[in-house]
């Protein structure tokens, strides 16, 4: 199922979001409800939330019936987590 999650993201939301130099990554499927990231410009936006809304679920309700919600991941990535800790410890 996460698979066809993702083939949808990069295949249709993503090109619709790439027009405002973003995108939308996958964090996790389970319960029927898809945890989605955005990425670039759109993970930045204070518009984020209806982006979920409008476009991403929308789009992968449709494609995906398996689908139930979909709910914005505001985590930090771990990555941006190290790339931080290694400028603390100036490292970089």
């Amino acid at each position: 199922m996460k698979e066809k999650i993702e083939r949808v993201l990069e295949e249709k939301v993503n090109p619709l979001l790439a027009s405002h130099y973003g995108g939308a990554i996958l964090v996790s499927f389970e319960n029927g409800i898809a945890k989605v990231r955005l990425t670039g410009a759109c993970s930045s936006c204070p518009s984020a939330q209806y982006t979920i809304e409008d476009v991403v679920s929308a789009v992968l309700m449709e494609e995906v019936p398996e689908v139930k919600e979909v709910i914005l991941d505001t985590s930090v990535s771990e990555d941006l987590l190290e790339m931080a800790r290694k400028i603390l410890r100036k490292e970089v």
